[in-house]
């Protein structure tokens, strides 16, 4: 198992936000990106509705690699931001990623697919739209 410093792994997300293009980056309204060590108990414990559509796992189902929270593009009305919304949130999680199988750069990958994924679920897009991109 590969291990990274905290350093290291906020720098590779920092690293796939950069492959984002620019025009999708700018579009990023009322996001934050955080990096978090392991997914709360509260995700394990959530098995259906908006949080499995918002979560990307493991092939297998058992890790949680990163989730979004929020109100994602397609679903903010004439009325979004009125009210002072709390931003979404997209948390890739570190100790997933890092007993993933391989060495440092399928886990640099993995992680790029990971926020790929999440900021696809922030445009609207379902799993099976970015599964069809090539991010599940």
């Amino acid at each position: 198992m590969y291990k990274m410093t905290e350093e290291e792994f906020e720098q590779a997300v920092a690293d796939a936000l950069d492959t984002i293009p620019q025009e999708f980056l700018d579009e990023l309204d009322n996001v934050v990106i955080l990096v978090q060590d392991e997914p709360d108990e509260e995700l394990f414990s959530s098995s259906e509705g908006a949080f499995m559509q918002d979560a990307y796992c493991t092939d297998d189902g058992g890790e949680i690699l990163g989730f979004y929270d929020g109100c994602s593009l397609d679903e903010r009305g004439d009325d979004y931001g009125a009210f002072g919304e709390y931003p979404d949130t997209i948390t890739i999680f570190k100790g997933p990623h890092e007993r993933l199988e391989g060495g440092r750069e399928a886990i640099l990958e993995e992680i790029r697919k990971t926020v790929v994924h999440e900021i696809g679920h922030f445009f609207g897009m379902d799993e099976d739209q970015i599964e069809k991109m090539g991010y599940a």
